[in-house]
């Protein structure tokens, strides 16, 4: 009777095991793990903020208005009376949805304009990068009160789109470079698999980095408009709106109202920046020991 060779198997304990990621990055950059449990907090504040607010953020009491910080209103309360710690807890909703809408639509739009800036090269890359110019000469706060016309997410995708172009074109540039892609081209490959199965993969690392330092500059981006104004309308709670809701006469009187949703945004954008510098460091060879 003809045997059957088999393949010697190894012992569960004995095969290579896959380094956790998350592991890896907790050693590695120990700020950035304060980071993102800072942005762990926020996003469960957006989630469960029904059951952690104890009052409803838009419900108005005038018999408790301007109450300090106490046992029954831990950050106080505004001019309406209503509880200051419950709006910035639902706040988190509207600062995340935005920042993570904003960053994610405005980064890949830009990966893909630089990407194909970058890979066809000549007149494409010409007039992208000329009205790329055009958009960055403009102040962040001024382009985004351009696109405000259309809605809130657009208006702060239009300053992120340009920089996430520059970068992507940039790593495009050093990609087209590489051996591999003489050889897709020698191949036949179509410009389109060209670009989503050899250049797309490679510019991960960036994206990823872009995304997580935009959703800071997205957050603040929106309290500003909210701010002036421009943005989240009453009654939704949102921390700039909180912020333009307080007058002169409060800065002395109630200094909770200004307080609480200015250290809100602070922790949020340096949260978003911590971890997205700790995420450049990790993903960055040249930067590894």
């Amino acid at each position: 009777m003809a045997t059957v060779a088999t393949t010697p198997t190894l012992p569960i304990d004995a095969l290579p095991k896959r380094p956790n990621a998350l592991w890896q990055f907790v050693k590695s950059q120990p700020l950035g793990m304060i980071g993102l449990l800072i942005i762990a907090v926020y996003v469960a504040f957006a989630f469960a903020a029904r059951w952690i607010a104890p009052f409803d953020p838009e419900a108005i009491d005038f018999a408790a208005m301007l109450t300090r910080p106490g046992e029954t209103h831990w950050f106080g309360t505004d001019q309406y009376g209503r509880d200051v710690f419950s709006r910035i807890v639902y706040g988190a909703r509207t600062a995340l949805a935005v920042g993570i809408l904003s960053a994610l639509s405005g980064c890949t739009l830009g990966a893909l304009l630089g990407a194909a800036s970058g890979y066809f090269g000549g007149r494409v890359d010409n007039a992208i990068q000329r009205a790329v110019d055009i958009m960055l000469s403009f102040p962040i706060i001024v382009l985004a009160m351009v696109g405000i016309d259309l809605n809130l997410i657009a208006a702060i995708t239009l300053p992120i789109l340009p920089r996430m172009a520059r970068v992507a074109r940039a790593s495009t540039l050093s990609i087209i470079a590489m051996p591999f892609i003489d050889a897709a081209r020698a191949a036949g490959f179509s410009h389109g698999r060209i670009i989503l199965r050899h250049i797309t993969p490679n510019i991960v690392a960036p994206y990823l980095i872009m995304v997580s330092a935009s959703m800071a500059q997205a957050i603040l981006l929106e309290a500003s408009l909210s701010f002036l104004g421009l943005g989240v309308t009453e009654p939704t709670p949102a921390w700039g709106l909180m912020l333009s809701g307080t007058s002169a006469d409060f800065y002395q009187t109630a200094p909770w109202m200004i307080l609480f949703p200015g250290v809100a945004i602070t922790l949020a954008v340096f949260a978003f920046n911590l971890f997205g510098d700790s995420l450049r460091d990790w993903l960055d060879p040249k930067l590894k020991s």
